[in-house]
């Protein structure tokens, strides 16, 4: 049989093989052009630059993994979540350096297939991890140069990352991937890049040209016959991360927001077009916000709405519970402007210690809305161990106590109360609609004998009584006065959060991530929802009553980054109703009193409206 027939195929690969080297074999007596040169050793330059912050995570053993990232100096690090599913709760991570650290889960986002870590100290030392510089992923164009670095195919024995170079095919991509854990990875808002990104390179960091962090690799579109990279593949866009780092940080197990209704393009084939409410959840967020089927949603996350991939993806950036400004019309002249909670996939499973009566018992069996099982923790006798502590609706207790409990001190820092256990009262200047008149609210401490109210309030002459640990209390009683939403209660949540502190709420008390918050604008003018101010928030729960707590973050333009906090509370909401709006409680002019700072402006919202202002506010309080 002749050969010569597969020599006449392979000569045309033989020539582009030969043409090909050709490029990058440099020729005797040509000249490069310097500016290439240049481009190459930028490159060069560049890689050694952002290398040092690049993880290989590693399950124990070396068996299985990928990469990662640090992102402080006090070593968090970033990584997938399906990462961390095929690890555990202990991680070996290795630098490019060649040195190796452990390092203990820490925050989960499953859904968004995010993963905080924190990496462990040596014993007897204590360094400064490199960190990679955060990038801004709203700038990243189709065409940008990005480089991929991590250890894919688990190639880098050595700890040395493999980099790829490419290009950004495309933005804003949206794509559902199902994992075998049964969580349906949903990838929002990200940046499509031809750079090579293999099984290995997930949870690995996506570089700009200016070495600044932008994305975090992925998922790629694998060959049928392989797993290597054909083309095409996903990073997370920085700026979602950005949003729940907050969350993760504190230990959570993130939830992402829905909105409670279902918005369809105008166009069948999801293009450019109105987007069109569908069918809506009865009472929902949104519901009472006005929206109806049939309306046209403008505009969301303050950006204009062009299509519903465009919707899809500005959703799934945000986490549960956030306010999010959002602009929809009934007709061509009739447009509004609303703040919407986004209420999240799953039901809350955090335990409430002390439910209101006809709740389940704590230990009851879950329902189908518990929430996915935890990851296995940290093999004992470990240092992940010690800093691991398993509870229902986190990811790791452990961190949430610690972020918990900075709260708590810097907040007694701003006046510690805790010492005036007696009666407590406050009483200020008072305008409900429009209208002078005067406001006093006294809370009783509770006693084993005290078989009177323990809340008594006298706002616009109408005097009311309210015991929240009566079980014989209504919920038209929580909710006084009139449309206020429960602005006694409220007051008397404020009072247990300032004078018992982790004492004061048995029911729930954890650190709830970060999240914008909104001041009122002027009474009687429209929201201004550009004015968000980012904050910790402290959740608690007492009597079955959810309160969020506000505190100003001190760093605005990086919200997102771990900072001391600051105690200044300008703000909470309690809910004695989750079917209804709660009541909001916005606080300001702090001055002193009482040996701490208290506010002097206390202004009350309920369903967008202020139903009081108080000012010149005195408080008593006694031992």
């Amino acid at each position: 049989m002749s050969i010569r027939p597969a020599l006449r195929r392979l000569w045309p690969a033989f020539l582009g093989a030969v043409g090909f080297a050709a490029l990058f074999t440099p020729a005797r007596g040509l000249d490069v052009d310097p500016r290439l040169q240049k481009d190459e050793q930028d490159r060069i330059a560049l890689i050694e630059k952002i290398k040092a912050p690049v993880l290989a995570v590693l399950a124990p053993g070396g068996q299985g993994g990928g990469s990662g990232e640090i992102i402080t100096e006090d070593g968090y690090a970033v990584t997938n979540f399906h990462v961390a599913a095929a690890v555990g709760s202990l991680f070996h991570c290795g630098m490019a350096n060649g040195e190796m650290y452990d390092a203990v889960l820490v925050g989960l986002d499953r859904p968004g297939d995010l993963c905080l870590i924190k990496l462990i100290q040596k014993p007897n030392q204590t360094i400064k991890f490199p960190t990679v510089a955060i990038g801004d992923s709203d700038q990243v164009k189709p065409g940008d140069m990005t480089v991929a670095l991590g250890n894919p195919l688990l190639l880098a024995t050595d700890f040395n990352p493999t980099a790829t170079f490419g290009m950004v095919s495309g933005v804003h991509r949206y794509q559902k991937i199902p994992h075998p854990t049964g969580t349906l990875l949903e990838y929002c808002d990200c940046i499509q890049v031809d750079t090579a990104i293999n099984p290995g390179n997930s949870g690995g960091p996506l570089f700009n040209m200016k070495g600044e962090w932008i994305g975090i690799n992925s998922a790629g579109s694998l060959g049928k016959s392989d797993r290597i990279n054909s083309g095409a593949a996903y990073a997370i866009s920085v700026n979602m991360v950005k949003n729940f780092l907050g969350h993760l940080r504190a230990g959570l197990e993130c939830d992402h927001a829905t909105l409670g209704a279902e918005i369809d393009p105008e166009n069948e084939d999801g293009g450019l077009g109105r987007l069109v409410v569908g069918r809506m959840l009865s009472g929902s967020e949104v519901d009472r916000r006005g929206l109806a089927p049939g309306d046209v949603v403008t505009h969301f996350g303050g950006v204009l709405m062009t299509n519903l991939n465009q919707f899809k993806n500005r959703l799934g950036i945000y986490p549960k519970g956030w306010r999010v400004p959002m602009t929809f019309r009934h007709d061509v002249t009739e447009v509004h402007d609303v703040l919407v909670r986004l209420p999240g996939r799953t039901a809350d499973v955090l335990p409430d210690k002390n439910p209101q009566p006809g709740a389940p018992p704590e230990g009851a069996p879950a329902d189908e809305d518990s929430g996915p099982p935890p990851l296995p923790p940290p093999p004992p006798n470990t240092d992940a161990a010690k800093l691991f502590v398993a509870k229902p609706g986190f990811a790791n207790y452990y961190f949430n106590k610690l972020e918990r409990d900075a709260l708590i001190d810097s907040f007694h820092r701003q006046g510690d109360f805790t010492a005036f256990q007696g009666p407590w009262s406050l009483r200020g200047d008072c305008t409900i609609a429009k209208k002078p008149t005067s406001a006093e609210v006294a809370v009783r401490p509770p006693s084993k004998d005290q078989k009177d109210d323990l809340i008594l309030g006298t706002v616009d002459g109408t005097a009311y009584k309210i015991d929240p640990l009566d079980t014989a209390t209504t919920l038209k009683d929580l909710m006084d006065p009139p449309d206020s939403g429960g602005m006694l209660l409220a007051l008397y949540q404020y009072r247990q959060l300032m004078t018992q502190g982790e004492k004061g709420f048995i029911g729930q008390l954890s650190h709830g991530g970060v999240e914008p918050f909104y001041p009122p604008s002027v009474v009687g003018s429209p929201p201004d929802y550009r004015k968000r101010v980012m904050c910790d928030v402290l959740r608690t729960k007492q009597a079955g009553v959810a309160t969020k707590w506000y505190f100003r973050r001190a760093d605005q333009d990086k919200w997102y980054m771990p900072q001391a906090p600051t105690g200044e509370l300008i703000g909470f909401e309690v809910s004695p109703d989750h079917d209804e709006d709660p009541c909001e409680v916005y606080l300001a002019d702090y001055a002193q009193q009482n040996g701490g700072s208290v506010p002097g402006r206390i202004e009350v919202v309920c369903k967008g409206k202020t139903y009081a202002v108080m000012t010149n506010v005195k408080f008593t309080m006694e031992k």
